[in-house]
């Protein structure tokens, strides 16, 4: 008896398993990303490798009948003149990075301090966040090529900018008016974070246009947060400065490095990048492109370093909060 039991259970069919939530979500998102998968392996991948093996060779142009050019591998000759020969290159890469150091933070401040103000009750508040998102759907287009022309900059630093009556630009009396250095002077802060907040204040009109990203993010991590956590720190007497510090920055404290990673990528790509101007311009200049490509790719690596120590240094303070809790 227990013989055709047993001979039973070994020929019923195996029930097919399931697939759990988080398992068909994962199979979903491969499915969304596998268009952009085949589009960088067909299109992207070579032109990848064709840039890299340009890096270490040196064009020269056929002699004889043909036509065209030969490549000579030449090793790191073209990341050596590029260190070492250019004059030029250098100087504007450290300038470009100093730049990067200034971008992520004040962007960072500034589209968590919107997005906290955007995330009150307040009647319009859905109008003011499409005011201050409407720059990113707008640096696609003519604003962008207006941005990197320095239009508007050049435009309010001139006598024809907004006219207060004494005869300068609004836009060069700002911090003066302010008397910003003299606040800080009395408040006994260093010259460091004077001339940080000045150049802050200076360049709020490119802050403002490349945060609206970073605040969109920012907006919808607040939103995830739930009301009955703030309920709790409300009646246990916790005041606002309190709660935003031990409750909220906490709780976003994964999209900071989200946003953090995002804002490198940003300026690292965007058309006002000094040291990606200076590669444009080399790679037209005449034996150009094997020493801007050498170049291209040392930015590349170092901004690549910048994105994993920013990646390592806030995943240390990153609080994931588990659905158990």
């Amino acid at each position: 008896m227990t013989k055709d039991v047993k001979l039973e259970s070994a020929k019923a069919p195996k029930r097919k398993k399931i697939a759990s939530l988080d398992r068909r979500k994962a199979r979903a998102g491969w499915v969304f990303v596998l268009p952009f998968i085949i589009g960088f392996v067909i299109i992207y991948l070579p032109m990848i490798y064709e840039s890299i093996m340009l890096s270490f060779h040196k064009l020269e142009i056929a002699g004889g009948n043909k036509a065209g050019y030969d490549t000579i591998f030449v090793g790191f000759q073209n990341y050596s003149d590029a260190l070492f020969v250019d004059p030029n290159f250098v100087q504007t890469l450290i300038s470009g990075l100093k730049q990067l150091a200034f971008d992520i933070p004040a962007i960072l401040i500034f589209s968590l301090f919107m997005a906290v103000m955007l995330n009150q009750k307040a009647a319009g508040r859905g109008l003011f966040r499409a005011i201050f998102f409407i720059p990113v759907v707008l640096s696609t287009g003519i604003m962008e090529s207006i941005a990197a022309m320095d239009i508007m900059d050049d435009y309010m630093g001139s006598d024809e900018g907004i006219d207060d009556g004494s005869g300068q630009s609004a836009a060069q009396d700002l911090v003066s008016t302010m008397d910003m250095e003299r606040l800080f002077a009395n408040m006994k802060v260093g010259e460091g974070l004077v001339k940080y907040v000045t150049e802050a204040i200076n360049n709020i009109y490119d802050i403002v246009n490349r945060a609206g990203v970073q605040m969109l993010i920012f907006l919808a991590g607040l939103q995830s947060i739930s009301p009955a956590i703030y309920e709790s720190c409300k009646i246990d007497g916790a005041t606002a400065w309190e709660t935003f510090w031990k409750i909220t920055f906490p709780m976003i404290s994964p999209m900071i490095l989200v946003n953090g990673v995002y804002t490198v990528i940003d300026s690292f790509t965007t058309d006002s990048n000094a040291v990606m101007k200076y590669i444009a311009n080399k790679y037209s200049e005449a034996d150009g492109n094997v020493i801007s490509s050498a170049m291209a790719w040392m930015y590349f690596l170092i901004v690549i370093l910048i994105v994993a120590a920013i990646a390592s240094v806030i995943s240390a303070f990153v609080f994931y909060q588990r659905k158990n809790d």
